[in-house]
């Protein structure tokens, strides 16, 4: 039931994050997913419907912990990016709470030179 209640609450959560944050090809939105394994990272042109550059820990990105995981994405996802054209993204966390790896991506990705 607890379960239930927190996949709702995020559904919700993510619905007006949605009606308010979109991508377009010189300002994608960067989405981020996560499991309890691993977190995937994509700038999206809401526009087109494309996917511009992802990124994820099962592309081989890893670090010594989840965290460290995480900001590891954030910056190969800004890399590609940058070798895509793009200089700036919207954040769009996707129904979760902006702590501990959601918010690494971001940073990550911010140091590696993504405008986020």
């Amino acid at each position: 039931m607890a379960r239930n209640r927190k996949l709702e609450r995020r559904r919700r959560v993510k619905r007006g994050i949605r009606r308010k944050v979109s991508g377009t090809s010189s300002y994608p939105r960067l989405s981020v997913f996560r499991s309890n394994r691993h977190i995937y990272a994509q700038l999206i042109d809401d526009i087109a419907g494309n996917t511009v550059a992802a990124a994820s820990t099962l592309a081989g990105v890893a670090g010594d912990s989840p965290i460290a995981a995480a900001e590891q994405v954030g910056a190969a996802l800004a890399e590609k990016a940058k070798a895509a054209g793009v200089e700036r993204a919207v954040f769009d966390r996707n129904g979760y709470r902006y702590h501990g790896r959601v918010k690494a991506v971001a940073e990550g990705a911010r140091k590696a030179g993504l405008e986020v």
